[in-house]
């Protein structure tokens, strides 16, 4: 009977504590709201549509528990300010482009692209594989960030002119949108850098305050409506390869994250960035051919001088950084370990593919 007494004792202690674990288990499930700030137009195909997708994937991957309110550049903070509304607390999460902080950080800019740097692929090697991902978490460490690859739109193109380019002599006093590395690269060859939020950027056109201007890829340039006031489009995107949109998390609300939480924020991020990139392919196909065939844009590349001497002015701002301390140069030094080992492969691999397709004559 002793026995049975004690069993009974200790089983009733155990049902008398459950009520009071319960409440750290509800405190768990508890639902958060969470705002994102962005630095593009609400609903912009491209950055804009994957900014909404991304909050959607974090409300789904939660089972609804965090659910994630986003805005448009400028309904809370201007499209250049999302960085630091992330990095106080204004917002939990910004939608943006690492291009934008190049005031900030000089080195930002390489997790976005770099002039004649690495392709949408050979960048995901690079930051999931070639130690990217560690420099870029310690880079916005102190801005009160914690960055990831969310989106991607892809090969840009090298932008949109009212005229023809037959030469280098035709960017001397060029009003050129061409923000961060890319301005560097034209910087030699007399352009007038110009940094606009993309939303601003085709009244700026209009009114002539821009000769010229680039953003991405066709599907979001088509939806901006760049070819409205200025007809001639150039490609490739020599300044910028690649198009990785950042998810930034305020970094004091990262480290108060459970496991459960950061992976799904970490899986969410990751899974629209592969998405993002394959609808960009797609949207991009469509979007040039109605930009030629509906709306008269007219298609065009660089004269060979021209790509040549962008070329190696576009070597020489990513080698200047070679030559810097601290983290600038071990960003550089890792991203161009990245591209030096992947030439010959690319090149082989690609490169030759992409030839043999279309044929050599």
């Amino acid at each position: 009977m002793k026995l049975r007494r004690r069993s009974l004792v200790a089983g009733g202690a155990a049902l008398a504590a459950a009520p009071l674990a319960a409440p750290a288990v509800l405190r768990a499930q508890e639902t958060r709201s969470w705002r994102m700030v962005t630095s593009w137009p609400k609903g912009l195909p491209g950055p804009g549509v994957t900014a909404a997708r991304l909050a959607r994937r974090i409300g789904d991957l939660s089972g609804g528990r965090i659910r994630v309110e986003v805005y448009g550049a400028g309904e809370i903070v201007p499209a250049f300010e999302v960085l630091d509304a992330v990095g106080a607390g204004t917002a939990e999460l910004g939608h943006t482009a690492a291009v934008f902080w190049a005031g900030k950080s000089p080195i930002a800019p390489f997790f976005l692209a770099v002039p004649m740097g690495l392709t949408p692929p050979e960048h995901v090697a690079w930051v999931e594989h070639g130690g990217g991902q560690a420099l870029w978490d310690e880079l916005y460490a102190p801005f009160g960030a914690k960055p990831f690859m969310a989106g991607n739109t892809g090969m840009s193109m090298e932008g949109w002119f009212k005229r023809e380019i037959e030469g280098l002599a035709d960017f001397r006093g060029l009003h050129f949108r061409m923000p961060g590395l890319g301005g560097e690269m034209y910087r030699p060859f007399g352009i007038v850098q110009v940094s606009l939020p993309p939303g601003e950027t085709l009244p700026a056109l209009e009114t002539g305050a821009l000769d010229a201007a680039e953003f991405a890829g066709p599907s979001s340039d088509l939806a901006l409506g760049f070819y409205k006031a200025a007809p001639f489009y150039y490609g490739p995107g020599l300044h910028e390869p690649n198009g990785t949109g950042e998810c930034i998390v305020n970094l004091r609300l990262w480290e108060s994250l459970g496991g459960e939480d950061r992976a799904i924020l970490a899986n969410a991020c990751a899974a629209e960035a592969s998405f993002a990139l394959a609808e960009s392919e797609r949207m991009n196909m469509a979007a040039l051919a109605a930009l030629v065939g509906e709306h008269g844009v007219k298609l065009r590349r660089y004269p060979e001088p021209v790509e040549a001497a962008l070329r190696e002015s576009g070597r020489a701002v990513i080698a200047d950084f070679g030559k810097r301390d601290g983290i600038e140069k071990r960003v550089h030094d890792s991203y161009v370990a990245m591209l030096d080992g992947l030439r010959d492969w690319t090149a082989v691999s690609m490169g030759d593919f992409l030839q043999a397709r279309r044929g050599r004559g």
